[in-house]
């Protein structure tokens, strides 16, 4: 369906995209989160997957709801290396009213649809994932772009080595104006508890045109 020399290219334009990123952008408000995240991977056969993840995500240390996101989805692998998904996923947003104590709900449902390649380059793990999103939100309708770059980096050679650094960057584009929506940068400390499960913690910095977030990320992923 797709041949190696298409999904090259078709990195490389991506991750040409993102390099064009202002990654210096003009903040002018910044306030620390933290984000307690889930992701989970079903092996159905060696064809087919079953994702499911949970992200809980606070204004501040935890107890103050900005975002409940669920997320599932069907995926089947093109080659060893390449993954196609589709998948719906569910948010609830808790938005502050102006500079009061008050929230109001915000309701989303989401349908959407990804390719993920990977490559191995002497223990280097890289990953892009380029996803189309369509929006239900409340009584409107958007469409999103995202392009994910991962890295993982071992810390030592050995075999029995479970400690690794993580960095990303993810690039949200609209369809319509305005056409940024945002960029998360992010860098953190991984531990492969065993061939199933690893966990790690970092710092992520969301920023939009006029403001910016950090969030403290603890995430599990769990591969069955």
């Amino acid at each position: 369906m797709f041949s190696k020399r298409k999904i090259s290219t078709f990195n490389k334009v991506a991750l040409a995209l993102v390099l064009m990123l202002p990654i210096c952008a003009s903040a002018q408000d910044s306030n620390f989160g933290n984000w307690l995240i889930y992701f989970g991977n079903k092996k159905i056969n060696a064809k087919w997957n079953l994702h499911h993840e949970v992200q809980y995500r606070n204004y501040n240390a935890i107890g103050d709801l900005e975002q409940l996101l669920l997320r599932t989805g069907l995926g089947y692998n093109l080659t060893e290396n390449a993954n196609i998904l589709m998948g719906y996923g569910y948010i609830l947003s808790e938005n502050y009213i102006g500079n009061t104590d008050e929230k109001f709900d915000v309701n989303e449902h989401r349908i959407y649809q990804q390719l993920i390649t990977k490559q191995t380059y002497k223990g280097l793990s890289v990953q892009h994932r380029y996803r189309f999103e369509q929006r239900f939100v409340e009584d409107d309708f958007r469409l999103r772009f995202r392009y994910f770059l991962g890295i993982n980096v071992p810390l030592a050679n050995k075999e029995s080595n479970r400690w690794y650094l993580s960095a990303y960057n993810e690039l949200f584009v609209n369809t319509e104006t305005s056409i940024f929506d945002r960029n998360r940068l992010y860098g953190g400390l991984g531990y492969k508890i065993n061939d199933a499960v690893r966990v790690e913690i970092g710092y992520m910095n969301q920023f939009f045109e006029t403001s910016s977030r950090d969030q403290l990320n603890v995430i599990t992923f769990f591969n069955f």
